[in-house]
């Protein structure tokens, strides 16, 4: 099945261990960005995957492209072109101590793709999905004129389109996302979010619940998601719930509701995560949700296999979810003592 992402892919540079950026002589080098992400998720799972970009010609750039192929990711529909590829750096926090992210991104090569730089129709052809986030919708005008192109061919393609809300404070104000986030709404079929997303890019806020004090009300994400499904007549809303105990250990679990399947939300197991690297731990429900909804037989069983696939990327570092089908349908199926497996 051909799934299609659209967004950055940026260099990572990321702190030995847990040193701070303060200490840090050296960085280790990967790319990461969350629709990449996504692709290279379900190239794992044996998806054809395509991640639509734009790259300088310059050895960054195409070492950026390697990195991709080497995850079975297409680069067909990469554009080669721009200065520059954006960076970000991690400083990855621990106990009380929160991580840290420094985004080095303007100019960067995806800012300027433009919608005449595709080829849309062949992009979509014979797609069945087409996966953005708010992150791309907050890149500037340019590319947000291509990522509405790309989902009105989609939708004339007949792919199913789905959207991460992934606010990022740091690229644009409320206002901003908002403004710019509901009327895009209009294209989306499966909304991915957690619950500051929902504020702060749509108005809609999950009652009665304090994430950084661990505690989740979880008949007020129930309403939250009717509500958005109710106002953006979305067929599916998914909701992912961390509770911060600390850097180090997070509670986390999901709730769906789609109402093709389930007459009311419906919520996950819960597990209880020791974090290695929490970056990337949205994509990987994404493309496990994405994964899911594409080939289990019904709507509970593609959140179980989203959950416990964004449990175990955030158990490896880096911000690809490197697991297989196999290892997420086991963790699904109960088994998540860690034991040595021989």
């Amino acid at each position: 099945m051909k799934v299609i992402t659209l967004g950055e892919i940026m260099l990572r540079l990321s702190t030995p261990g847990f040193q701070r950026f303060v200490q840090a002589s050296s960085f280790d080098v990967t790319f990461g960005g969350g629709e990449a992400n996504v692709a290279v998720s379900l190239a794992n799972y044996g998806f054809e995957s395509y991640f639509v970009t734009k790259l300088p010609r310059h050895e960054i750039g195409q070492a950026a492209v390697n990195h991709l192929r080497r995850f079975g990711v297409s680069d067909r529909f990469i554009v080669r072109g721009g200065e520059r590829v954006g960076i970000y750096f991690l400083e990855t926090g621990a106990s009380q101590r929160a991580s840290k992210v420094i985004y080095d991104r303007a100019h960067a090569a995806v800012t300027t793709l433009a919608p005449e730089e595709l080829d849309l129709d062949a992009v979509f052809e014979g797609a069945r999905w087409f996966h953005w986030t708010g992150i791309t919708a907050a890149l500037g005008e340019t590319v947000r004129r291509t990522l509405v192109a790309a989902c009105e061919a989609a939708r004339a393609a007949g792919a199913t389109i789905s959207c991460d809300l992934n606010y990022r404070k740091k690229l644009w104000t409320v206002e901003e996302a908002r403004a710019t986030m509901r009327p895009l709404m209009a294209y989306v079929d499966v909304c991915i979010a957690n619950e500051e997303d929902a504020d702060r890019s749509l108005g809609m806020k999950a009652e009665q619940t304090d994430i950084e004090g661990a505690r989740l009300d979880e008949a007020g994400y129930f309403r939250l998601a009717r509500r958005l499904k109710e106002t953006f007549g979305f067929e599916v809303v998914a909701i992912t719930l961390r509770e911060s105990f600390s850097a180090s250990l997070n509670g986390w679990s999901a709730v769906l509701h789609d109402d093709r399947d389930c007459k009311e939300p419906v919520r996950s197991q819960r597990y209880e995560i020791q974090i290695v690297d929490r970056v990337g731990g949205g994509d990987a429900f994404a493309s496990g949700l994405i994964a899911g909804l594409l080939q289990k037989a019904n709507s509970k069983e593609a959140l179980e296999f989203a959950v416990a696939a964004s449990c175990l990327k955030q158990t490896i570092p880096g911000d690809f979810n490197l697991v297989s089908r196999e290892e997420v349908e086991k963790l699904a199926g109960g088994s998540g003592s860690g034991r040595v497996e021989r």
